[in-house]
């Protein structure tokens, strides 16, 4: 049996496994390590690639993150005993190493624990705006690819079907349909917005889970694994959060938040924006319900993989919601 040594003694460590990477929690720090995985979305395959993608973590999550990212530790290999930072043997893998923030104040619980205030609601949307004001815009994208990313989510009908019964297939294959005709007709719109500077290097991921609620709010762990996931819409950027505002049955925070952040950066002005704004819910539940059907998948017990199917059903049934809104307008 392999046994881990850490560069510091004792302490409580807990293991946090996602879709794409094991995060092991120390008492002052955070390690994260990449999962050897290759999907359509992302490529960890190669000991090179994780090193690089853990330096791209850190120096994309430094935008909007103050005292949290470290460095990348060297993760090393002799007889039966791996060691993280430090240590001897060879070098077989990498992690990103984090000083380790109070949990209590990670918004996804506290939302839980209906301990969210307008006035954190507040400064976050000011701290998100004042983000998008500053970063790159993006000028060279297809903006209409979002069409391709949506309907990926064929790849998990069947799957989806076997474990959820036809209604999640007839769910997919009606919301592909309305998101089809939806693009076409917004193909304009999303022209006119990219020209117009929307288009932005973001987070990527923002969601209740990335975000710690400090005095100062630090969303963390944005998309580093893939350029064209993270170079979006601004509008595309802020429903993923508020579609998780609303997942949480705080439809009231995530009308304030919009509130608060489209006048800091007015990203909202006509009645086609309002409406390509619940499309890009849409299609954050979209994404939300396929990674939990990977997680399904892949997950290490059946306790998760049960979560998780429960979890990919609840977002697709908030994906038909968001886009029934659009048909009935159109």
């Amino acid at each position: 049996m392999t046994e881990g040594i850490f560069p510091y003694p004792g302490g409580q460590r807990e293991l946090i496994e996602t879709h794409i990477s094991w995060v092991i929690l120390c008492d002052q720090f955070v390690y994260k390590i990449k999962k050897p995985m290759h999907y359509s979305f992302l490529d960890f395959s190669t000991p090179a690639l994780r090193k690089y993608f853990c330096e791209r973590e850190i120096e994309l999550n430094k935008r909007l993150t103050e005292g949290i990212y470290l460095d990348v530790t060297t993760i090393r290999e002799s007889g039966n005993q791996l060691f993280i930072g430090g240590g001897q043997g060879i070098a077989i893998d990498y992690a990103v190493r984090m000083n380790r923030i109070n949990r209590k104040r990670q918004m996804d619980l506290l939302l839980l624990e209906n301990k969210v205030t307008d006035s954190d609601i507040q400064r976050l949307a000011q701290k998100i705006a004042s983000f998008h004001n500053r970063t790159i815009i993006i000028y060279e994208k297809d903006p209409m690819d979002i069409r391709n990313k949506f309907n990926d989510l064929e790849t998990e009908k069947e799957f989806l079907q076997a474990k959820l019964g036809i209604e999640s297939s007839n769910i997919i294959s009606e919301a592909m349909h309305v998101s089809d005709a939806f693009m076409i007709s917004s193909k304009s719109l999303l022209a006119e917005r990219l020209a117009a500077g929307y288009f932005r290097d973001c987070h990527g991921d923002l969601h209740s889970r990335n975000i710690f609620l400090l005095d100062e709010p630090q969303p963390f762990d944005c998309i580093e694994f893939n350029d064209d996931i993270r170079q979006i819409d601004v509008l595309n950027e802020v429903a993923f959060l508020c579609m998780d505002l609303d997942a949480f049955d705080r439809q009231d925070l995530s009308a304030s938040f919009m509130q608060y952040y489209n006048k800091s950066f007015p990203s909202i002005k006509t009645k086609a924006d309002a409406q390509l704004f619940v499309y890009y819910k849409s299609y954050r539940a979209n994404i939300r319900a396929k990674i939990n059907s990977l997680r399904a998948k892949t997950g290490s017990d059946s306790t998760n993989k049960t979560k998780a199917l429960s979890t990919a059903n609840k977002y697709l049934q908030l994906m038909k919601g968001y886009l029934n809104s659009i048909a009935t307008v159109s």
